[in-house]
C-alpha cells in the first residue's frame, strides 16, 4: 500500500496559528515533485503541540488538497488506548487513507500491553494502520516478535511499519515474521539505502520536505534496480540527512524549507526552538552540496 518517498510533513505556523495557505502550497509542491504519499501530523509535524481539533483539521486539509492523487497517512498515535481509537476514527473521518501509530509512550507497557493496545484499535476500526516504532522517542520498543504477532492477528488492518529503531536487521526479521506483502518503510533517511537493500519498500522522510524531487528520484532509482544512481543520490543527500538533526527537529528542516522556498515560515511552537547558528550553517552547507541553493 505504501512505498517510495513519503515526506513527514512539517506544520507551518504564522503568529502561533496553523497557516492553511502555506500548508496547501507545501502539499501541492510535494505532489508535483513526485512524493508517493504524505504524512501529516507526525513527529516532524509537531503533533505533540497540536490540539486534537487542529490535528485532524490539518489531516482534512491535506486530504482535500491531495484529492486522491496520493495516499494520506495520518499521525494518530497516543499512549491512551481510548484516545488512540478516537484518533483513528477522527483520521478516517478527515479523509485519511491510513493511520500511522506509535506504541504507547511514557507509561511503558509490556510487549503484551503493546499487543493488547493495537488489538483494541484493530477491533474498533477498519482503517489500515502503519505501525511506527521509534524507541528513541517513545522509550517503548515494539519487538519483532510482537510486530509479527500483531500482523498475524490482524493482517487486513496492519499493512506496514515505519521502523526508526536503527536496527537494519529488523527488516529481515519483519519480512520473515510478517511476509513479503508487509510494507517496510525506513524512519531514518541516512540509512534508507541499506534499509531498501535489506528488503524495505521506501522511507517516511524528513529530508523529503526540503528535497522532494531528489528523494523521489532516489527511491525510484532503487525500485528500478539502478543501484549506481541510487547510491549517487544517497551520497548527494547524505549531508542533508544529517543536517536535519543537527539540532532538535523540526527546527533545522523548517529553516531549510525557508531557504529553499523563500517566504515559507520557519516558526515553531514551544518547547521547540529555532536551530542554533552551527545547525543553520550545517543546513546551508548541505543544501549547497545537494544543489538546492
Amino acid at each position: 500500500m505504501f512505498s517510495g518517498s513519503i515526506p513527514a510533513l512539517v506544520t507551518p505556523f504564522r503568529d502561533g496559528a496553523f497557516s492553511e495557505p502555506d500548508f496547501r502550497a507545501l502539499v501541492e509542491w510535494q505532489i508535483e515533485q513526485g512524493s508517493a504519499a504524505l504524512v501529516p501530523c507526525g513527529t516532524t509535524g509537531e503533533a505533540a503541540t497540536l490540539t486534537k481539533e487542529e490535528q485532524f483539521e490539518i489531516v482534512r486539509i491535506c486530504a482535500d488538497q491531495a484529492k486522491g492523487r496520493v495516499k494520506i497517512l495520518a499521525g494518530a498515535g497516543s499512549n491512551d488506548t481510548r484516545v488512540a481509537i478516537g484518533n483513528v476514527e477522527a483520521a478516517q473521518a478527515s479523509g485519511a487513507d491510513a493511520a500511522l501509530m506509535v506504541p504507547p509512550y511514557y507509561n511503558r507497557p509490556s510487549q503484551e500491553g503493546i499487543f493488547r493496545h493495537f488489538e483494541a484499535v484493530a477491533q474498533a476500526t477498519d482503517l489500515p494502520i502503519v505501525l511506527y516504532n521509534v524507541p528513541g522517542r517513545t522509550v517503548t520498543d515494539i519487538q519483532p516478535a510482537t510486530v509479527a504477532r500483531i500482523v498475524k492477528a490482524f493482517p487486513r488492518t496492519f499493512v506496514g511499519i515505519k521502523d526508526a529503531s536503527g536496527s537494519l536487521g529488523r527488516v529481515t526479521e519483519h519480512r520473515q515474521g510478517c511476509g513479503p506483502a508487509f510494507a517496510q518503510l525506513s524512519g531514518n533517511d541516512e540509512t534508507a539505502l541499506g534499509f531498501n537493500a535489506m528488503g524495505g519498500t521506501g522511507c517516511i522522510s524528513v529530508t523529503a520536505n526540503v528535497a522532494p524531487k531528489l528523494c523521489a528520484e532516489f527511491q525510484a532509482a532503487w525500485a528500478a534496480g539502478d543501484t549506481a544512481q541510487a547510491l549517487a543520490l544517497h551520497d548527494r543527500l547524505y549531508p542533508l540527512h544529517i543536517a536535519m538533526f543537527s539540532d532538535a527537529s523540526p527546527g533545522p528542516v523548517k529553516y531549510a524549507l525557508a531557504r529553499v522556498r523563500p517566504g515559507f515560515p520557519a516558526e515553531l511552537r514551544l518547547p521547540m526552538t529555532a536551530p542554533s547558528e552551527a545547525s543553520r550553517a550545517a543546513v546551508d552547507a548541505a543544501l549547497e552540496y545537494a544543489g538546492l541553493i
